[in-house]
């Protein structure tokens, strides 16, 4: 294995380890000790705690839930998405056992505010994992199935089958306002999550004109390896014959060829647009 490949491995695990911290910590500290459910199998196996008189940690049984589901993410996501999986399952279980024994009180008492900082860490914490190969585990393995075939969003995908799962913490206290709590965190983390995912596809799309649109192409194309497309134009006002580049690169690549343009030629022309679902080689997958 490259040393390349081995960096970018280690990072990937790093990331998912980070995002997991985050979403164990806003389930522990902020919805367990005032009885929300949540979402996912976390929720189940909250609902499973309370049920239980608080004897079975949500870690527990979380675990156990989430190893009979991490065969199909094997099957169908493959051995790396498998693996990736596994990973997070023990970690999560883990880091919710910990918590939970070290955290007996809500750290904050307004319930509401609870219920939005924990929607809000938790949808941090499941997009962090997604955009990096992994996964919580539960709904997620459903999302990321669908989303591998068609180009919905995990976020949606996730909302949905967590209707019935909050739904079902109604027989924990017969209580509407826990239920709307547990509805709430849900619609927090699922716009979380889609702003996480969908923020890393956002790309740039650059009209760049310039007398040295030659010497341009070739700097973006050989020190930034994206592609350029050179168009024929013609300036209205002055009437003289122009070319124009059309650059498509990720966002994080906007400073870069903001920088080799203005090294180029510092009285270039450039205007950019942000622009979603850019698919083709070097970008996303197009999915029917």
């Amino acid at each position: 294995m490259k040393k390349t490949t081995i960096l970018s491995e280690a990072r990937s695990y790093a990331a998912i380890t980070f995002g997991l911290v985050i979403y164990s910590f806003g389930v522990t500290a902020f919805l367990i000790p005032h009885k929300i459910v949540g979402g996912g199998v976390t929720g189940i196996s909250t609902i499973i705690y309370f049920l239980t008189g608080e004897t079975i940690p949500v870690g527990a049984s979380y675990f156990l839930i989430n190893t009979l589901l991490v065969g199909i993410a094997i099957k169908i996501l493959g051995p790396k998405f498998g693996i990736k999986t596994i990973y997070a399952v023990l970690i999560n279980s883990t880091l919710l056992s910990l918590f939970q024994a070290h955290i007996h009180e809500p750290l904050l008492d307004d319930r509401f505010m609870s219920t939005i900082i924990a929607g809000i860490l938790c949808g941090v914490g499941v997009g962090i994992s997604l955009i990096n190969g992994g996964s919580t585990a539960g709904t997620d393995i459903v999302a990321m199935i669908i989303n591998k075939y068609r180009n919905i969003s995990p976020g949606k995908v996730i909302m949905y089958l967590d209707v019935v799962i909050i739904g079902s913490s109604y027989m924990l206290s017969w209580s509407f306002q826990d239920l709307i709590f547990g509805y709430v965190q849900m619609g927090v983390l699922s716009y979380t999550i889609d702003m996480v995912f969908t923020g890393r596809m956002q790309s740039v799309q650059f009209f760049i004109f310039s007398e040295k649109y030659d010497q341009v192409a070739n700097s973006i194309t050989r020190d930034l390896n994206r592609g350029v497309t050179v168009l024929d134009c013609q300036g209205w006002y002055s009437g003289a014959a122009r070319k124009m580049l059309v650059v498509v690169a990720r966002k994080g690549e906007m400073q870069g060829i903001m920088r080799v343009t203005k090294q180029v030629d510092p009285d270039a022309f450039l205007t950019m647009n942000t622009v979603m679902g850019v698919y083709g080689k070097g970008f996303d997958t197009l999915r029917t």
